[in-house]
């Protein structure tokens, strides 16, 4: 009994734990579902995946179906955030065990049942559930958003390297507060559309009414929602960046209050597509969308500069070479960063190219090629997410020596070849035409597969490394469990 007992308190009460639950669940969803995808069609997985499974899938339920899924991975990925944040930060212990028990069930209830009613069939009462972990999930966030208040006084900061105010109130969890208020509020964008199921809602997929000359507020909801939460969670996912690497000094104390400017502006900006002020509400997302950013890029240029401090130690003058190799060594700390540069070539760039240029560009394409543009640019940003994500759980696991490097590279390398190849689909018209554009669509295909391809085995071999480590007596899982307790004992 104990044998089972110490597992589960293992996964479901350390950070490691439940980290690795919620990366799996994830694993076991993206690989199972992705045999359902277009290219899996026609190679004729597909059929005998449903076949085998017994997969009801109905055509006109298509887009209900992905929206489970998007929603399921989606709770997921906030609740590995929320787990981290609450280890990252100080916070009573109570408020602690209370928002990672209302999280991890809510995820898993909303994943597992409402997977299940998607794609096995609708049984009504599995929706209620999967609407129940949703709402374990808000709640959670509510519980979040108490625990981080920052004006308390004994959470105040006494550092002078870090952003403060004069009261001693910590920006950088001033920052947390702000984000995760906001994800709260603007995670009822999407929950207020839905409560109209069947009095003037119906599903629909975003890229497919971005052309429509009238929306309805509704509409305009479930964009603006699905836009803001995905930002967020990218935003935290600095933040959380930015804490584990020990982000101070004069770049952080600039930093900090930009990226609360900026996150609550970008926030205002998407809550006012709802408004008269709609018009206006793009203009105000780009407003809040730059302070963000240069906040992000200050993360980047410290730490940057930290490890090529740290690897030239010993170096009187170091050439550009050492500086650059000092830079590199360590993949798993320079990678997080590199993807959110990485990213402004895949996804911020070409969304602020696009929305410039909508009228004179893109709107003059096709339909179906505005389409992929739009939901390429939301599929390279989550998962540039989960790239940073996994290559900070390797960090955390303690993977050293080769092992370390080449996990870390393997990630970087091959995510960023799918990436680029993803945006050179997503941009061909700008250079091909429709008539001579097969042999590029065929190189960068099979450049997706490869670098996706890549990811997903390197995933699995993690997974079930993990797994096995699990049955040994003395795993790396009871030295995670008792570093965790060194550190709750130290705190």
């Amino acid at each position: 009994m104990s044998y089972i007992k110490n597992r589960l308190n293992y996964l479901f009460n350390s950070t490691k734990g439940l980290i690795l639950v919620a990366i799996a669940m994830i694993a076991i969803e993206t690989a199972l579902f992705s045999m359902l995808s277009g290219p899996m069609a026609e190679m004729g997985v597909r059929d005998v995946v449903v076949r085998a499974l017994g997969i009801d899938l109905v055509h006109a339920e298509r887009e209900g179906r992905i929206i489970i899924l998007y929603h399921s991975i989606a709770m997921a990925v906030v609740a590995i955030e929320v787990t981290i944040v609450t280890g990252l930060l100080h916070m009573r212990s109570a408020y602690k065990m209370a928002i990672r028990a209302l999280v991890t069930t809510g995820y898993l209830m909303s994943m597992i049942f409402g997977m299940v009613f998607a794609y096995w069939g609708h049984s009504w009462p599995l929706h209620g559930l999967y609407i129940a972990g949703l709402t374990l999930v808000f709640f959670s966030g509510v519980l979040l958003v108490i625990a981080l208040w920052p004006w308390s006084p004994e959470v105040r900061q006494m550092d002078p390297d870090h952003a403060r105010t004069r009261g001693g109130v910590d920006l950088e969890r001033l920052a947390f507060f702000a984000t995760a208020l906001t994800t709260v509020i603007s995670s009822m964008f999407g929950a207020i559309a839905g409560s109209y199921y069947g009095n003037g809602f119906t599903t629909f997929m975003a890229e497919n009414v971005v052309r429509l000359p009238h929306k309805s507020v509704l509409q305009y909801a479930i964009i603006g929602h699905l836009h803001i939460m995905l930002a967020l969670i990218a935003i935290m996912l600095t933040l959380i960046i930015g804490r584990w690497l020990d982000f101070k000094g004069i770049l952080q104390k600039i930093a900090m209050p930009l990226m609360i400017l900026g996150t609550i502006i970008l926030n205002l900006g998407v809550w006012g597509v709802v408004t008269p002020w709609q018009p206006a509400a793009h203009m105000i997302i780009y407003v809040g969308a730059t302070p963000a950013m240069l906040a992000a890029l200050m993360l980047v240029i410290y730490t940057w500069d930290k490890l090529i401090r740290e690897g030239t130690a010993g170096i009187e003058k170091p050439t550009a070479g050492q500086k650059l190799r000092a830079l590199l060594r360590d993949p798993l700390k320079f990678g997080p960063l590199w993807q959110m540069v990485f990213m402004n070539f895949t996804v911020s760039g070409l969304g602020i190219l696009m929305a410039v240029r909508l009228d004179e560009i893109f709107r003059l394409w096709p339909a179906r090629e505005e389409r992929i543009e739009l939901t390429g640019h939301w599929h390279v940003l989550a998962a540039i997410i989960a790239t940073i994500i996994l290559l900070y759980y390797g960090d955390v696991i303690g993977l050293k020596g080769k092992l370390r490097k080449l996990y870390g590279w393997t990630i970087i390398v091959a995510s960023d070849l799918a990436f680029a190849a993803v945006t050179v689909f997503e941009m061909k018209r700008l250079f091909v035409s429709e008539a001579t554009q097969q042999p590029l669509v065929n190189t960068i295909t099979l450049l997706m597969d490869v670098g996706l391809g890549t990811l997903l085995v390197v995933l699995a071999m993690v997974m079930v490394w993990r797994l096995l480590d699990l049955f040994k007596q003395q795993g790396r899982w009871t030295a995670e469990v008792e570093e965790e307790l060194v550190t709750e004992v130290k705190a």
